[in-house]
């Protein structure tokens, strides 16, 4: 896994990439989609993302998740499981209110007003996830 990841990258003299994902149905990620860059598309229907729970995530599992489709067609959820989510979030008009401010949710769900390149950064640790977001749209991302 790291080391497949280092391999990759090993001989590179300053280009890098990422390892990338399009998800346009639902999918359950694992540890091995770690540092991948996630695009959700909608426009097929909505979408459900199933992340590693409390008591199968690793500690270092990253996903950054980005909003392919313009105004996505259907709702996108990142569903967690039985794992915590800590938010951090602020929107274009520096809103935070969507911020979990110690409440614990299981979900995040990327609205239809989102637009294309809102994106939502998690991190596993100890059975919880840490997250943060941006978004361009007040509201675009909710919890639950």
């Amino acid at each position: 896994m790291r080391a497949d990841y280092l391999n990759v990258n090993s001989q590179q003299t300053g280009n890098y990439k990422k390892k990338t994902l399009l998800v346009n149905a639902d999918i359950t990620l694992t540890e091995s989609d770690s540092g991948k860059v996630i695009f959700l598309d909608a426009a097929a229907g909505t979408v459900a993302v199933t992340l590693p729970t409390a008591s199968s995530g690793e500690d270092g599992i990253y996903y950054q998740f980005v909003v392919w489709e313009e105004t996505p067609s259907n709702a996108i959820t990142l569903g967690a499981g039985s794992a915590i989510v800590s938010l951090v979030m602020k929107d274009a008009g520096g809103n935070a209110s969507n911020s979990t401010v110690g409440t614990q949710v299981s979900n995040l769900i990327i609205g239809t007003s989102a637009q294309r390149g809102d994106y939502i950064n998690m991190l596993f640790f100890q059975g919880e996830w840490a997250a943060d977001c941006l978004s361009g749209i007040d509201n675009a991302v909710t919890t639950s």
